[in-house]
């Protein structure tokens, strides 16, 4: 897994400088190029971009997954296991207020991670992990 490609990810939003702001300086994700509708980001090494998109009604969908109610659809990144709890402790300074706050899932069972979720300003679900074995990624 030493050389993972870089992933490209473009999602809705209907206040780019809402969120603009929101992924620069709460996510401290590094700014690329924009335009008057879209702009890119270095989201951990990889190309998030955020595009305008009037806003819509639709509610967040909702499975069950460890007794949590995981919003779908969401994306995130695989953190290492220090970055993942200093970006946790880095978000809840900064008041980001988590759908599912950072825990231990799937504790002593194979796949066992650190997890968090929250919400940009326009409602898109993000989730970011950490294994400490990352071996464990894909475990059954």
């Amino acid at each position: 897994m030493n050389n993972i490609a870089p992933f490209h990810i473009a999602i809705p939003v209907h206040n780019l400088n809402e969120c603009r702001t929101f992924y620069r300086d709460i996510l401290n994700c590094d700014e690329g190029r924009s335009s008057e509708h879209w702009v890119d980001f270095n989201l951990f090494g990889h190309q998030l971009v955020i595009h305008y998109k009037p806003k819509s009604e639709n509610d967040i969908h909702t499975n069950a997954v460890d007794g949590k109610a995981v919003p779908v659809p969401h994306f995130g990144v695989v953190l290492p296991w220090d970055t993942f709890h200093n970006f946790a402790y880095t978000l809840t300074k900064k008041g980001v207020k988590f759908v599912i706050d950072p825990y231990i899932r799937f504790e002593g069972l194979a796949g066992e991670q650190a997890t968090m979720f929250f919400l940009d300003p326009s409602g898109n679900a993000l989730e970011f992990k950490a294994f400490k074995d990352i071996n464990q990624l894909f475990a059954k």
